[in-house]
């Protein structure tokens, strides 16, 4: 199965990809976000992507904010262009662990591969 991590703002994406028979994260790209949204479904049919994960902000205090609102808004234009499974993963903390990552890719790209290994290891606790 192929899925597509996002880690959605307001100015721009990060995208990661994982092959779930492979199991490794790789990035995919930095995108803004205005373009993103039109290239979504060429994106999608062309790399196969049955399934799309998207990092959810949620306030430390457990509550939804503006930022979490601003991605419902987003995940609800994905679902008018797209018809795929889309399921959140709760992203706090993920910019401090793509930080710690270091290397050349995108903070952004670096967020959306934590957001994506956090749904795997998620999906495999649950089996």
């Amino acid at each position: 199965m192929n899925i597509l991590g996002i880690d959605y703002g307001k100015k721009r994406i990060g995208l990661a990809w994982v092959d779930t028979d492979l199991g490794v994260v790789l990035p995919f790209g930095q995108f803004q976000t205005s373009d993103f949204r039109l290239q979504i479904g060429e994106l999608v049919e062309k790399e196969k992507v049955d399934k799309i994960v998207i990092g959810l902000p949620i306030g430390l205090d457990g509550k939804e904010n503006e930022n979490t609102k601003s991605v419902q808004v987003f995940v609800e234009e994905l679902k008018e262009q797209i018809d795929l499974p889309i399921e959140f993963v709760d992203e706090r903390f993920s910019s401090r662990q793509a930080d710690a990552m270091g290397g050349t890719v995108s903070r952004d790209e670096k967020s959306a591969m934590v957001i994506l290994s956090s749904y795997l290891e998620q999906s495999k606790q649950s089996k």
